[in-house]
């Protein structure tokens, strides 16, 4: 194996490797939980090593991209492709599009949608817990700050968790921002958030009602039948039934297929009705 090559490779196994260990500690940090110094310290320091690794390769890749005649946005676009996983790409996409939404969601805008679309909002289950999440964090943030005797990882911990807390918000207003849309020609366009986005055309949709149902499991639930459920606050409102198969993207890149997708709307009754009298 060649030098580059095996560059490259050190550089994605590194991220992967590091990119759950920080989340796992951003949780703990989230939670209250309060960790050595010496553990905190360790952490940021193996993420600031990982880092200057991937900028290193990165440039190397770049300066290979541009030798070989590549414009500089393609060059800088080929270099983070061949060295950051997909995964991670798309973890940092996801809160970008979040941040966004939060100046989205203080001038009262949408995402996607245009005149003579419905936009159909489904937070309604979710808000309390979130504003109730975000009391908690906030209250624990501000013990933290007086427990903690050490100026050092005082700071760390403060930006950590005032992170989680910007994050957090960020979260919801992009679940406030991106609303399911239908459009006047009978489409319809299923989202959570940044997360999940599908598009379903007018000639795939066989059947819709509302149907409230209480499932359990994750946020997206693939059962081996083919169901997808977009679970929001536990709940589903809408059930729809399609014609064929459609593929969908989890918030990780892999690609799988439903044939009955169950969702939430606040006012599924609207949502239905529009989707059954297209323009």
């Amino acid at each position: 194996m060649s030098g580059r090559p095996r560059r490259v490779r050190a550089a994605r196994i590194a991220v992967a490797a590091v990119l759950p260990g920080e989340l796992a500690l951003a949780a703990c940090l989230v939670a209250g939980a309060r960790p050595p110094g010496w553990a905190l310290a360790g952490a940021e320091s193996l993420v600031l090593a990982v880092l200057l690794l991937e900028t290193w390769v990165m440039r190397s890749l770049y300066v290979a991209a541009r030798a070989r005649g590549a414009d500089r946005r393609a060059a800088r676009r080929a270099a983070v492709q061949e060295t950051v996983p997909v995964t991670v790409r798309r973890l940092v996409l996801h809160e970008l599009r979040a941040f966004a939404s939060l100046g989205r969601w203080v001038r009262r805008g949408t995402h996607g949608v245009r005149p003579g679309d419905l936009a159909a909002a489904y937070t309604g289950p979710q808000t309390a817990m979130m504003y109730g999440l975000l009391f908690v964090m906030v209250i624990e943030t501000v013990g933290l700050a007086f427990l903690i005797p050490w100026p050092t990882v005082h700071r760390v911990i403060l930006l950590l968790d005032l992170y989680g807390v910007v994050l957090v918000l960020a979260l919801h207003a992009a679940c406030v921002t991106r609303p399911h849309v239908v459009r006047p020609d009978g489409s319809l366009r299923i989202r959570y958030g940044a997360l999940f986005d599908l598009a379903v055309p007018p000639d795939a949709i066989a059947s819709v009602r509302v149907d409230r149902r209480s499932p359990k499991g994750r946020l997206i639930t693939l059962s081996e039948d083919g169901v997808l459920d977009l679970i929001v606050g536990s709940q589903t409102s809408v059930t729809l039934e399609l014609n064929r198969p459609l593929p969908f993207t989890r918030p990780l890149g892999a690609t799988e297929e439903a044939h009955t997708i169950r969702f939430h709307a606040d006012d599924p009754r609207a949502l239905v009705s529009a989707l059954r009298q297209p323009v």
